[in-house]
């Protein structure tokens, strides 16, 4: 053996490790929606969980992302840690469907031409070429293709590993270690142990396994105790993920797994030293092992331990819950969606990203809910409604903090520009959810500001504010369908919709002024009304954010110049946003020029000048003939008040 044959079994493990990464986290990165479905619909029947965790592992190739999957929804309260014990038992299983790829290996010149296809020196170069085609030929089908490469990856490696051990056989020292592990078990446990917990994986190193057995040299005396081995390795390093940033229940998964596989360790151990001592395999002990008889051993192994110790899941559960204690944090009514924020989801971004959708509806819901007690709190006061307002805008803040914290975090995670478009619009509008929040705490606070000064408005005003409320109600109707159904359409009318807020609110505080002139409003709820004017423009303005970035979510192309697009949309050059604006202000100011012609014939008064019988009886101004219209009416009202 030389300094070169080590370099190249060196490579083809490197080769085969990165095949095997890159297989693994295309498969997850492309399956995680699907997988969370799936997992979410585990009942308590502890066989079906463990048909799930055994086919989960086998697709994405990997029974630690099983069970740190497993974990993150746990944590998030998704599954109970009893409905996560069969898929952890599966998921050990499942892991031995990569061995069972590998022994392809074995097949040889004399296999049917059809057999012949299926060995690794023909799958690597076939898998090569499909996977860089589909990577060059299209971004969408890059996940697939990532996949294939991974298989041509991870089969090259091998076969390079392969065919250099012949030479890394010869060597005496390598051939007494071996031939030294038959009479040592607990050497080659550690040793199993040991190369499992460095790689991270079990079936990397039952790999590894599979392509030293091309040398000759490994006996089944000498490689059961190095299996045995690897399945504590490689659950202690699950275990160590899972309790990554975890709460208590999602930390019990790793520690099931670590009792479970200490389990089987002893049971395997215990029965193949009576198997041995009873003469059961004799005709097997001292035999030479192939890639096929690993593979079956490991297989073997895994399934009769999991059929013995299934109905044990109870005691592992209630050890489990002995060794990790229940966390003791402050309660919060969103608790369990915030936990869905888990860093164990970071190498599956469809349940990451749909973890950040689920807190983000409901800060939706909750401003929104805020802004329904707000606008009720103008017209009947309440210190019991406020105070639970207040407590609710609490929760808002905490959830803007830690989903801010998790986008920041999971976005070094997402490689499929696809994935960070997403997260794009989730940043941008995270922000504008909580400034609805905030509003609603304004308005709140005007509500509450009059009651305790017994300033409050007048009929009138009371009346036109109701039909702004349904105007603003109007926009959050088409902000929540954009943001919750990408619905573009509701998104391209909450433009026209602000557009008019604009106008309404021009009309309303023109027609506040003439009330105070008149008597009918107090001067001391002057700022009151001035201030809720701001903060029902502000949200409109928020949600005409939210509207933009579902555009520029559906429409990715628009992201380059999306200040000039929305820009030119507001200038009067789209017929379609024309539209839409010209309805919604006719229906809007058509309401408030009714409300007029009311307040009117009480008072037997012609209507005040400037009121909506004259705006609304004009067509729809140009945004410059509508600036110049708002400059005469501040003029007037200056005047007035001179």
């Amino acid at each position: 053996m030389n300094f070169f044959t080590v370099l190249t079994i060196a490579g083809g493990l490197a080769m085969f490790l990165y095949g095997m990464r890159l297989m693994g986290d295309a498969l997850k990165e492309g399956s995680s929606g699907a997988l969370k479905v799936a997992m979410e619909s585990v009942t308590n029947s502890s066989f079906k969980a463990f048909l799930l965790g055994f086919l989960v592992t086998a697709v994405i190739q990997s029974s630690t992302g099983t069970i740190v999957i497993t974990s993150g929804l746990v944590g998030a309260g998704i599954l109970t840690l009893h409905q996560s014990l069969g898929i952890i038992i599966g998921a050990n299983v499942g892991t031995t469907v990569t061995g069972q790829i590998i022994r392809l290996l074995d097949l040889n010149s004399a296999a049917s031409p059809v057999l012949q296809l299926f060995k690794p020196s023909t799958l690597a170069p076939i898998a090569l070429v499909i996977g860089i085609v589909l990577i060059m030929g299209s971004a969408k089908k890059r996940t697939v293709g990532n996949v294939a490469m991974g298989f041509g990856i991870l089969f090259t490696g091998l076969l390079t590993m392969s065919g250099s051990v012949s030479s890394f056989a010869s060597s005496p020292t390598i051939q007494n270690m071996f031939t030294g592990l038959g009479d040592r078990p607990v050497v080659g446990y550690i040793t199993g142990a040991s190369v499992a917990f460095i790689l991270q994986s079990s079936s990397a190193t039952i790999g590894i396994l599979q392509a030293l057995s091309s040398s000759g040299l490994l006996q089944f005396k000498a490689i059961y105790a190095i299996i045995v081995g690897i399945y504590l390795g490689d659950c202690v390093t699950t275990a160590i993920v899972c309790s990554i940033g975890a709460k208590a229940e999602a930390r019990r998964v790793g520690i099931v797994n670590i009792l479970f596989n200490l389990s089987k360790s002893m049971l395997v151990l215990l029965g193949v030293f009576i198997a041995h001592r009873f003469g059961l395999l004799d005709h097997l002990w001292e035999r030479t092992v192939d890639s096929s008889i690993i593979a079956n051993t490991n297989t073997i192994f895994n399934l009769a331990c999991a059929l013995l110790l299934m109905p044990m899941v109870q005691v592992y559960e209630n050890m489990a819950r002995k060794i990790v204690k229940d966390d003791v944090t402050a309660q919060n009514k969103y608790k369990e969606k915030l936990d869905e924020l888990s860093p164990a989801f970071f190498n599956t971004p469809a349940l990451a990203l749909r973890s950040c959708y689920d807190v983000l509806s409901i800060m939706l819901t909750a401003a929104r809910d805020n802004l329904k007690t707000a606008a009720e709190l103008l017209t009947h006061y309440d210190e019991k409604k406020y105070a639970a307002l207040l407590e609710e805008e609490d929760c808002i803040d905490l959830m803007t903090d830690r989903l801010s914290k998790y986008v920041v975090e999971l976005l070094p995670h997402l490689k499929d520009p696809y994935h960070v478009s997403i997260l794009n619009e989730y940043y941008k509008v995270v922000s504008e959810f909580e400034r609805l929040g905030d509003h609603a705490i304004n308005i709140a606070d005007v509500a509450k500001y009059m009651s305790g000064n017994d300033a409050p408005f007048s009929e009138g005003a009371l009346n036109e504010l109701a039909i702004l409320e349904e105007l603003i109600n109007e926009i959050l109707d088409n902000t929540e369908l954009a943001f919750r159904k990408r619905d573009i359409d509701a998104a391209y009318r909450i433009g026209p919709l602000e557009q008019t807020t604009e106008d309404v609110i021009s009309l309303l505080k023109k027609h506040h002024f003439d009330r105070m002139c008149s008597g009918k409003c107090s001067m001391y709820a002057n700022a009151s009304f001035t201030n809720l004017m701001t903060d029902f423009m502000r949200i409109a303005s928020v949600c005409s954010n939210v509207g933009e970035a579902t555009i520029i979510r559906v429409k990715p192309e628009l992201a380059k110049e999306e200040h000039i697009y929305f820009t030119s949309l507001r200038s009067g050059n789209d017929v379609d946003f024309n539209a839409a604006y010209n309805a919604a202000h006719e229906k809007y100011m058509g309401k408030i020029e009714i409300l007029s012609k009311e307040v009117t014939a009480e008072d037997g008064a012609e209507a005040l000048p400037g009121s909506a019988s004259t705006a609304s009886a004009q067509k729809p101004l140009p945004q410059a003939d509508k600036n110049t219209q708002e400059q005469q009416i501040s003029s007037a009202a200056s005047q007035a008040a001179t």
